[in-house]
């Protein structure tokens, strides 16, 4: 049985008139009874009964009928979705995202997609950079908000924010009223840091501004989450080197500083596979091309590359 037969049956349902049938078809109409008794035979009952004067639905028939017109209006609408996807138009994106870029950028690339694609749906995950790298190569997620280093070799990638660092303080901390903290003041502090591993550009960027100054921190509390360091500040168990735009995470218990230091730039990169032409994907990227053109923290070299983007 194939679909034709099926649009033979429901024409001439809707017709029961041979001839008709067939000049809507646009086929004869001796080839046209012809299909519809390969159809009965197939199906094992008749359609219609047929006199010289007129051709009526059988039971069986006006039962089938109602069933086939279901199955084309699913096709249809199958089609309809199948188009709106191809077009990017309605489907998903799984989204990856370090902590603390809840806290900058990420809000309104977030707010500026949905309001340009309303029927895709958004679903995020609040990751560590190595288990976004994880997650894009065995394709758990689609695209990731991480700290650099990548694998370029793997991964595309485009530097979208960056920012200096500042200092998290328990609010009772000799320091906390100053204006401004010298790094040289902090060399005898206690230290709240994340592994290495989790994010090695950032945690060697903070280490090596340390050392510019004459000292290496002093770590005594480890802590994954950007929102567990600050809880821990707030408790008084040390002090942390943070991006400043992590000054935008409320916390009792805590004040945040800028340094008298210049103090290097840090950087959130926006990844995906290498290869991925996801239409949804690429509406994604474009929206971040977009907002790199207004946004004053995204990086001037994000903003040269936009000809780079998928």
């Amino acid at each position: 049985m194939e679909l034709r037969h099926l649009r033979y049956f429901v024409t001439l349902a809707e017709e029961l008139h041979f001839g008709r049938a067939a000049e809507r078809l646009h086929i004869a109409q001796p080839p046209l009874s012809q299909q519809i008794r390969q159809l009965e035979t197939e199906l094992g009952f008749e359609l219609f009964y047929r006199t010289k004067r007129k051709v009526e639905l059988s039971e069986a028939g006006e039962v089938f009928l109602v069933e086939v017109q279901q199955i084309f209006r699913q096709l249809e609408q199958a089609i309809i979705l199948g188009r709106q996807v191809s077009r990017g138009e309605i489907g998903q994106l799984v989204i990856g995202f370090v902590s603390s870029a809840a806290y900058n950028i990420l809000p309104d690339f977030l707010l500026q997609f949905r309001n340009k694609n309303p029927s895709i749906n958004l679903e995020l995950h609040e990751l560590t950079t190595d288990e976004q790298l994880r997650r894009l190569k065995s394709g758990r997620i689609d695209v990731g908000f991480v700290r650099l280093p990548v694998d370029e070799n793997t991964y595309d990638s485009k530097i979208i924010f960056q920012e200096s660092l500042a200092i998290a303080l328990p609010s009772n901390h000799s320091l906390a009223n100053q204006d401004k903290v010298s790094l040289q003041s902090l060399m005898e502090e206690s230290f709240i840091l994340f592994p290495r591993f989790l994010a090695p550009g950032l945690y060697d960027a903070i280490v090596s501004f340390c050392q510019q100054v004459g000292f290496s921190p002093r770590v005594t509390q480890e802590a994954i989450q950007m929102q567990t360091i600050v809880s821990l500040v707030a408790a008084d168990m040390g002090v942390a080197i943070v991006p400043e735009s992590l000054q935008n995470l409320r916390r009792t218990g805590v004040v945040y500083k800028y340094f008298v230091e210049e103090t290097p730039q840090v950087s959130i990169a926006m990844i995906w596979r290498k290869n991925d032409f996801s239409v949804i994907l690429n509406k994604f990227v474009r929206v971040a091309q977009e907002i790199a053109c207004a946004y004053p923290n995204l990086s001037k070299e994000f903003k040269q590359q936009q000809s780079t983007l998928i």
